[in-house]
């Protein structure tokens, strides 16, 4: 029961006169409606009854609703003499002397009240709200977390936690909003809520609510965890970062806090910067396999292989069934597996995991018997990875086919035409390079990140989100599609989503230099959008042998997205609309796209580089041919491929594969004789 409600119906001890409780009750009743008649009322019954305590401490109440905070402290403090270690006078004595600033009295009051009922959540929020009004951070902080313990222990609580677990979310947001009706700063409720939303896929009612409950309490440590995890999810990098800082200084030290900041600094770019914190996390627990992992990835990123290989090798040596830290070995590309490492692998198979270190061990094993010559079992161990990951994924290939055509049937040359000049941010900032993953588009991104005018960062996700919020209008009925929804854009509506785009950019962006790459391949489905709303914004297409391209990309397990690789057939069908909505694109907007080659590239490094270079609209510079040198951090599959000079290796490495490769050909059809133009029937495709 919270303290507020048992003030509002006291029972101190009685007098020695007969109670009378139906006055004191009906009393208590007009508190909050009519307080000075509550005050008449309580008057009386002193008088009555010689100073009856329970009457005094309503007198005091109704005073302080009045706004006569010193009048009801004066009573409250005589009546606390009277009457020493009562909860609700306490409680009541509390808000009293808070009101009127005294802090010191109203401290001392809860943290009396809060020995005796430590089990009462209400009583540590108020001592937190005190604490903090005297300057007191540290302590406010603990008895937040004070607060939350209690709360984890309230039965109603509780049972509303166990109905959003069990699913029943609509039951469980009415427990904690029938509370909050009650306990309106119940800091534990509100959080509740929040999770609530987020379950239903509302983040951003969810973070309304997870920043509501921590206005309450600031020292909700796990409420701040969750709202940082908010922040990740949709891309708000910089208020995550303040989060995760806010969230180490908790007096209450955890491993975990440092660890979600060290995840923010990745996402930031921040590599050497998470790399001190897992460095730091090791040297006081040197077992944990997780953080030797983490600590893997950042090494691989900043191109320090040989430490990224001890890394993942220490993980493989506490854990030997974690899979991930297996496959991150594996996808170094240029890391070999010896004998050993295959047995180990079988064996960590052979004991039972599930889940991701299930398919990471089938899909690292794929890659070590490949090394190894061993195409039959390697390709079985890449097809059970597959399919264990393709039972996860929800992924619909006629969904992108239909996207493919109504982009197609959008951004046609009448289109651009009428609003040729009009509209959409004019800088020139952006060099976007798209296609699928595994097409050569990170070799691109190093040789023009190798420019002293252009800054690479990696595949950033903006346009992605920007492009998401269109389509959700659409979906949500607000027009009848999403090309009407962008047909209906004004010239100010494309310039306000081109400087969108650019502002929530600038995060990502360490240096001075005028251009910047965003590498996210699958921006090719945005192309007609970012030609919109970014008239000047360079646009690359790199693209691969469509055998080659899609079955490197099945082998692959990616970190997030690309959920279309599972599947060779789907894999195919999606190269295949990717093909004929950027043919469409091609003849809509003629020179729009440059079109990278990767074989051509291989060829001819020097002829392509320079014909790249004067597509983006820079002089040519040495450095780009020696990509390699480059030293800037690398987040993608293939970080240690462009880290040495380009090799003709994985030209035909898909021909081991041949036999089994039939739904990828089936899929692909006339795109693989075609290449590396489109085949004829694109459009006739796109139709279908």
């Amino acid at each position: 029961m919270a303290l507020g409600t048992i003030a509002a119906r006291p029972s101190p001890r009685p007098s020695a006169q007969a109670v009378p409780g139906a006055a004191l009750a009906e009393a208590a009743r007009l508190l909050d409606s009519d307080p000075a008649m509550a005050l008449a009322r309580a008057e009386a019954l002193i008088k009555a009854h010689r100073g009856l305590p329970p009457a005094e401490l309503i007198a005091a109440q109704a005073l302080r609703r009045m706004g006569k905070g010193q009048s009801a402290l004066t009573r409250l403090i005589a009546l606390d003499r009277a009457q020493p270690g009562v909860a609700p006078i306490l409680w009541e004595l509390a808000q009293a002397a808070g009101e009127v600033g005294d802090g010191r009295r109203a401290v001392a009051a809860l943290e009396t009240l809060t020995r005796a009922q430590p089990q009462v959540a209400s009583g540590w929020y108020l001592l937190a709200r005190e604490w903090r009004r005297l300057g007191e951070t540290d302590k406010a902080w603990r008895a937040d977390l004070s607060a939350i313990h209690a709360s984890s222990s309230d039965p109603e609580l509780v049972k509303a936690a166990l109905a959003m677990n069990a699913g029943e979310l609509d039951a469980a947001e009415a427990m904690l909003r029938a509370r909050l009706g009650r306990v309106p700063d119940d800091a534990s409720a509100t959080r509740l809520i929040g999770e609530i939303h987020w379950r239903r896929g509302d983040l951003a009612e969810a973070m309304v609510w997870v920043e509501k409950a921590l206005d309450m309490a600031p020292g909700f440590d796990l409420a701040r965890d969750f709202l940082i995890r908010l922040l990740l999810q949709t891309n708000r990098l910089p208020e995550a970062q303040a989060h995760a800082e806010t969230l180490c200084a908790s007096p209450m030290q955890s491993p975990a806090h440092r660890l979600l900041r060290a995840s923010v600094l990745v996402r930031l770019g921040d590599q050497e910067g998470a790399g001190a914190i897992y460095e730091a996390l090791l040297r006081d627990a040197p077992d944990n396999a997780h953080v030797w992992q983490n600590l893997g990835h950042v090494r691989k990123t900043l191109g320090d292989q040989n430490a990224a290989v001890e890394a993942y090798r220490r993980a493989i040596g506490i854990t030997a069934t974690m899979g991930e830290a297996w496959w991150s070995l594996a996808n170094l590309k240029t890391a070999k597996f010896t004998a050993e490492d295959r047995a180990a692998m079988q064996a960590a198979i052979a004991t039972g995991p599930t889940g991701e270190d299930l398919f990471h061990l089938h899909f690292a094993l794929g890659k070590a018997l490949e090394d190894a010559s061993d195409y039959a079992a390697s390709f079985d161990h890449y097809a059970t990875a597959n399919r264990l990951r393709r039972a996860e994924i929800d992924y619909s290939a006629q969904g992108t086919h239909e996207a493919a055509a109504e982009h197609a049937a959008t951004f046609t040359a009448p289109f651009y035409a009428a609003r040729d000049g009009e509209g959409g941010c004019m800088a020139p900032d952006p060099i976007f390079i798209l296609g699928l993953p595994r097409s050569g588009s990170t070799l691109v991104e190093q040789i023009l990140s190798s420019h002293s005018m252009i800054e690479g960062t990696h595949e950033l996700p903006e346009m992605m989100m920007i492009a998401g919020r269109l389509k959700s209008r659409a979906e949500q009925g607000e027009y009848a599609s999403y090309g009407d929804l962008l047909a209906s854009l004004s010239p100010a509506d494309r310039t306000r989503l081109g400087e969108e785009y650019i502002d929530l950019t600038r995060i990502h962006r360490q240096t001075d230099r005028p251009l910047f790459i965003d590498k996210m391949p699958n921006n090719w489905q945005n192309a007609g959008l970012i030609k919109m709303i970014l008239p000047r914004a360079r646009i690359i297409d790199a693209r691969r042998h469509p055998m080659a391209c899609c079955f490197s990309g099945w082998k692959q397990h990616f970190a997030r997205g690309q959920v279309f690789t599972y599947d060779l057939a789907e894999i195919g069908a999606y190269y295949r609309d990717y093909v004929a909505q950027m043919a469409a694109f091609d003849e809509a907007v003629p020179g729009a796209v440059h079109r990278v080659i990767y074989e051509q590239m291989v060829a001819d490094t020097q002829a392509e580089v320079a014909r790249l270079l004067t597509y983006v609209g820079v002089d040519f510079e040495e450095a780009c041919l020696s990509f390699w040198e480059n030293k800037r951090a690398v987040r993608t599959a293939s970080s240690e491929q462009v880290r040495r000079p380009i090799y003709r290796d994985g030209l035909e490495q898909w021909t081991h594969y041949a036999d089994w490769l039939a739904p990828l050909r089936d899929a692909l059809g006339p795109v693989i004789e075609a290449y590396p133009d489109p085949p004829q029937d694109w459009a006739a495709h796109l139709a279908q």
